[in-house]
Order: C-alpha cells, then structure tokens, then sequence
C-alpha cells in the first residue's frame, strides 16, 4: 500500500481482494447465453471456448464460497413483447448480433419465465447469495447492486462471466466509476469469439487490474488459513 496526498492506495493482490472487503459478482452465467440449447447455442454460436473456461469460474466460485466472500449473481432479463427494450437497445443488439439477424428475425435472450433465462446447473446461487437482475449489459444500471455492495462494505469486486466485451467489461467499467476496486480474472471469462476476446482483455488490462483465478485463490485459502490460526 502506499500513501498519496493523505489516502491510502492499494497496490498489492492480496490488499485488494482481501476477504473482509470483496465481493465476487459473477455475470449471466445463465442457459440462453453458455448452453448448447440455448439461444447462443441453438443459433449455431461456438460455445467452445466458454465450456473451456466454465469449470474455473465455477472453481472461483466455489473458493469464494468457501472463503466467506460475498457473491453476488447478476441475471440479464428481457419482459416479454420487448416491454425491457427501447428501440436504442433493441439496435444495439442488433449491432451486438449481426450474424444472427441475417434473416430479418430479432434475437431475444433471457425471457423473464423461460428456461432461458435460468442459471446453469454449477453456477445456481445459494440461499444466502444475492441475484440482482438487469435488463441491461452492466449490473449497475437500473439495479440495486451498488446500494447491496455498499450495504455489506465492500471496496473489490472481483468480476467474471459471460461475456468478455459486453457484461463484463460494462459491469466492471461501471463499477470503478462507482469507486470500487477491480480485478478482472482473465482466465475465467467466457467469451464467444476469440478476436474480440483478446481485445477487450487488452483494454481491460489498461483499466483494470487483472489476476488469475489461482492468483486469487491463493490468496483467500491463505488469509483464511491464517485466520484460523489466529482464532485457535
């Protein structure tokens, strides 16, 4: 840590996630956009890349849970008839799915009540997990995720999910605005296309600071163990 101008400035990994502080907010981890019959899958999308990188969100989850962390699961949601979409956001999905448009039929995610719109099997939150629903790319916006963050005292959030260039970066980007801390685990952020992909992480790596899902692990299992010790 250092100190500026009277504030003091973390610097340090294990500073910034430390457990009494962080919260990891995952990103629609749900059916329509990371399972072969959803939406994404259904439209021939390659979800290759993303089943790859499943298993160490889901290990990043579990070692939050296991840690104490505060999790958090954002859950995109559409109403149905498009009652969620202004116009402006319906053309930005269509900028946002070009391909899929191709035959004149406007794509929709996330249906409030289809199975959709559900989370997958391993990234289902616990009781005591809080879900915040957006209907937008950022979990901030109409939400009340910064007032629950602020509620339980954190300043990190550690923040994964689907997908790279679009909820991710928006919920992270959004969430320095707000003042928090950020850590990006580059490892772990399912993405649908491998160019975009490696461009969003090198603007987020200017922006952000960025980890490893070990790197963080590390550090929980090890402030966890030394308070154990301590409590002993």
């Amino acid at each position: 840590m250092i100190t500026t101008e009277g504030k003091n400035v973390s610097i340090e990994l294990a500073e910034y996630v430390d457990l009494t502080h962080t919260a990891l907010i995952l990103v629609d981890m749900q059916r329509d956009f990371i399972e072969p019959d959803g939406v994404d899958g259904e439209l021939g999308i390659d979800l290759s890349m993303c089943a790859e990188l499943r298993p160490r969100l889901a290990a990043l989850l579990a070692s939050a849970r296991l840690s104490g962390a505060l999790v958090v699961h954002l859950q995109q949601a559409a109403l149905p008839g498009r009652m969620s979409d202004s116009p402006a956001q319906i053309r930005f999905n269509v900028r946002m799915h070009e391909e899929a448009h191709r035959d004149g039929a406007l794509l929709c995610h996330t249906v409030s009540g289809t199975a959709g719109h559900e989370f997958t099997q391993e990234f289902t939150p616990l009781l005591n997990e809080l879900v915040v629903h957006k209907y937008r790319s950022t979990g901030f916006w109409g939400t009340n995720l910064d007032m629950l963050l602020r509620s339980n005292g954190i300043e990190t959030v550690v923040v994964g999910g689907y997908a790279t260039g679009d909820c991710v970066e928006s919920t992270a980007r959004d969430a320095m605005f707000n003042d928090y801390h950020v850590i990006v685990p580059e490892d772990c952020i399912p993405r649908d296309d491998e160019a975009n992909h490696e461009a969003w992480v090198l603007l987020m790596r200017h922006r952000f600071d960025v980890a490893t899902v070990e790197e963080i692990q590390h550090v929980w299992e090890n402030q966890t163990a030394r308070e154990t010790e301590e409590s002993r």
